[in-house]
């Protein structure tokens, strides 16, 4: 199934255009945070399945510091390239924002190789949950320097990224997937599966809408700030082959690290931004986020990244 035939991108494609012609088609505020909660609730269970199943063992750990150094190395480096254009606020707003993930890009990645029949491991969701944070932790150290205060200490980011409701409810849905095991998931299966493909091209539907009234926000954004929303994820998904290639990671699984690695937060990282940097504009970084990387990915990303590691894996 490619995405001209995949029902959950289309319906992502037709919220788009819908957006566009200005249609009154919308789903409402709360239903629209119901589907998002339950999307993360969803893949968190199958994660924590998937890791009772597996245990923590040596293919797990590599992932997990795979992951981890990715959200560390992108926004250091985006930082340092964005500072060109940006001054140092925003620079690191738009850092945190690509050095983060978007849950959505990678369930939708999900769904795409459980199309085509490329296997790949739940316990990825494992690897999602440890990528949020280090960003945004990195974006205040950065927001500190240059106030040149402490005035926001580590520990206070640390709890503030970890507690922010979507990612507290993801780490948990993991942990109570672990401690449910194998009885667990056959109860939840209904949840997790039946409805999962149905539940995410509804809110796709609505994210589609949501990028259409976002277009207009980035008329007077820098070219080369539009060119970076869609050249530096393919870079980062590259960064992200390299180390799977290096470390002998399947291909299911390097598919889903380098989504992650090319996704842009729109949730987690605007909101932590938003009180703890608020020198840093939104209309910056959710603009390049959810205005350019997000339907790029859906659309063109996830099928180019899945062509490259195919390529890479059979070549080498």
């Amino acid at each position: 199934m490619d995405v001209l035939t995949n029902p959950v991108i289309l319906f992502f494609i037709f919220g788009i255009g819908a957006g566009l012609l200005k249609s009154n088609l919308e789903v409402p505020q709360q239903i629209a945070k119901f589907l998002s909660l339950y999307l993360l609730m969803a893949i968190g269970l199958k994660g924590g399945f998937a890791l009772n199943a597996s245990g923590i063992n040596a293919d797990v750990l590599t992932l997990m510091l795979l992951a981890v150094g990715l959200a560390i190395a992108v926004p250091l480096i985006s930082y340092r390239f964005l500072c060109r254009y940006l001054d140092g606020f925003n620079a690191a707003g738009v850092a945190a924002t690509y050095g983060s993930i978007s849950a959505v890009t990678f369930v939708t990645a999900t769904q795409f190789l459980a199309g085509i029949g490329v296997e790949y491991s739940d316990y990825m969701a494992a690897a999602m949950a440890m990528m949020e944070a280090p960003a945004i932790v990195i974006a205040i150290f950065i927001a500190n320097q240059l106030r040149q205060t402490h005035s926001t200490g580590i520990s206070t980011i640390l709890r503030e990224s970890f507690t922010e409701g979507a990612n507290l409810l993801l780490i948990a849905s993991l942990i109570i997937g672990m401690t449910a095991g194998p009885a667990g998931a056959s109860v939840m299966k209904p949840f997790t599966g039946d409805l999962f493909t149905g539940l995410l091209a509804f809110f796709l539907l609505d994210m589609g809408v949501q990028v259409a009234k976002r277009i207009p926000y980035l008329k007077d954004k820098s070219p080369a700030l539009l060119a970076y929303a869609i050249i530096a994820p393919v870079l980062h998904s590259l960064l992200a082959l390299g180390l799977c290639l290096l470390f002998g990671i399947g291909l299911g699984n390097t598919v889903l690290l380098m989504v992650l690695a090319a996704s842009a937060s729109y949730i987690a990282v605007p909101a932590a931004l938003k009180e703890s940097m608020p020198e840093a504009s939104p209309s910056v970084y959710l603009g390049l986020s959810l205005g350019v990387t997000f339907p790029f990915n859906v659309i063109v990303g996830i099928p180019l990244y899945y062509w490259l590691a195919s390529y890479f894996l059979t070549a080498l």
